[in-house]
């Protein structure tokens, strides 16, 4: 990591500490948006192939090459399990300002974003105001 990153990192972790959130918890928010970035990256597909779900919701890696299909573990629905408790703890804690999440994903960007209330205006859709959150990359 360069200094760069560092400084960057610290931002974030400080601006989720000041909404409530713990080191850990913004360390697991990190590794949560990571983790979602990359398997909507594989998605999308790579040179190798792609991830692919089954109508049963079950998960499978699709080979470029030869076209055929593996089982795969499930890192989205984990990560995104693991994202709702820590919200929701969060929110229980601070209920008079609670927060919610956005998830986007176009792997070209941050998949993870933590809304305030004031973030998105009354009655607006909130994949058109969601970059107003705060981004956790």
């Amino acid at each position: 990591m360069n200094r760069k990153e560092a400084i960057r990192q610290t931002r974030q972790l400080n601006t989720l500490q000041s909404l409530g959130f713990s080191s850990e918890e913004s360390d697991k928010l990190r590794r949560i948006s990571m983790t979602l970035r990359r398997w909507f990256e594989l998605e999308c597909g790579t040179n190798g192939g792609c991830i692919e779900r089954d109508d049963d919701g079950r998960t499978y890696w699709k080979s470029e090459h030869s076209g055929w299909r593996t089982r795969t573990a499930d890192r989205e629905t984990g990560a995104l399990k693991r994202l709702q408790n820590i919200v929701k703890a969060r929110n229980i804690i601070h209920a008079e300002n609670s927060l919610s999440f956005y998830i986007q994903t176009d792997p070209r960007g941050a998949a993870l974003y933590i809304l305030r209330p004031q973030d998105i205006p009354e009655g607006k859709d909130v994949s058109a105001y969601y970059s107003r959150g705060i981004c956790v990359y």
